[in-house]
């Protein structure tokens, strides 16, 4: 019986599993673009604002220079304790050039921090790390070039750096054939495009999550599934988000699901578990625990049998 449904193709398009499967994947894979780039925009627009404020506050100092220097190393034994070692003194500094660099990106007022944010994450596309490695290129209109192919040929932040040090902004210009030259930058080489989890993984973003460097499966599953949570929230159609870390009871002991959603043209719950690791049998144990448990206790007369999903990003 397993043979004839794996050799009929019409019985896997109409399986519920596999079609709750395949929406959920692509929509998670959606989802953790959206995270990656909403973590980096909100650091980025952070960043410039602390840089701005930063600055303001050295312009009321007699003697720029040192009380500057005082202002960031007094910032730096405050908010370290508090949101960990990205707010050290090398940092600041670097947000504090970052608004020099880029002085108009927006015109604050007080008490419009909101605005403000959504004004600069149009500003800056790109991750806060690539700012990092563009704010030595002192030559704006290179700065500028650089900023812009990287964009446009999704750059990791190795790249963007390999480029920089070997100045192909200066290259493109004595170039022959600019076109060819700008058109091959757009390829990202073997092992350098950049993804959602190599963004999320970037030192700086883990500093900004207050996440170590040897974060832990509940520390960082905690910072994305926050994250995601915003973005499902938007989703319409046939996907309802229901709750995260929902409780479930089962004999003495309590449990958790990661994600729970409702598919509406299946009638179905839909169960996921984001499982930082290989996945594992103990994994596929846990998950028909609580499909059982929703099933008794979850699920309404009219609907049909809930299902899972268990997402692990190594195989």
């Amino acid at each position: 019986m397993t043979e004839t449904r794996e050799n009929n193709p019409s019985n896997l398009t109409t399986d519920p599993y596999e079609a709750v499967l395949a929406e959920v994947s692509e929509m998670l894979e959606a989802a953790r673009s959206e995270v990656a780039r909403a973590v980096n925009t909100l650091m980025t627009a952070t960043y410039w604002e602390l840089g701005r404020r930063i600055v303001e506050l050295e312009q009321h100092g007699a003697e720029r220079a040192e009380y500057g220097k005082q202002i960031v190393e007094r910032l730096a034994q405050d908010l370290s304790p508090k949101f960990g070692r990205g707010f050290k003194k090398s940092n600041l500094f670097q947000m504090r050039s970052f608004y020099l660099t880029y002085p108009d990106a927006a015109q604050s007022s007080s008490g419009e921090t909101a605005s403000i944010f959504q004004t600069l994450s149009g500003k800056f596309p790109l991750p806060w790390s690539h700012y990092v490695k563009l704010l030595p290129v002192k030559n704006s209109e290179a700065r500028a070039f650089y900023e812009a192919q990287a964009l446009r040929g999704g750059w990791s932040v190795r790249q963007l750096d390999r480029q920089v040090s070997t100045q192909f902004y200066e290259r493109s210009l004595l170039s022959r054939n600019k076109a060819a030259m700008l058109e091959k930058a757009t390829h990202p080489g073997a092992g350098e495009a950049i993804s959602p989890e190599d963004e999320l993984k970037d030192p700086f973003v883990l500093e900004f999550l207050s996440l170590k460097d040897e974060y832990s499966e509940n520390d960082l599953e905690e910072a994305l599934i926050q994250h995601i949570e915003s973005f499902l929230l938007e989703l319409g159609n046939d996907f309802a988000f229901l709750g995260r870390q929902k409780r479930l009871r089962i004999g003495d002991q309590w449990f958790r699901v990661d994600l729970l959603f409702f598919h509406r043209r299946l009638r179905c719950l839909v169960i996921v578990e984001l499982k930082l690791g290989e996945f594992s049998y103990a994994d596929a144990g846990q998950m028909h625990l609580y499909l059982n448990y929703a099933r008794e206790h979850w699920m309404y007369a009219d609907e049909n049998p809930p299902v899972g999903l268990i997402l692990c990003n190594r195989k």
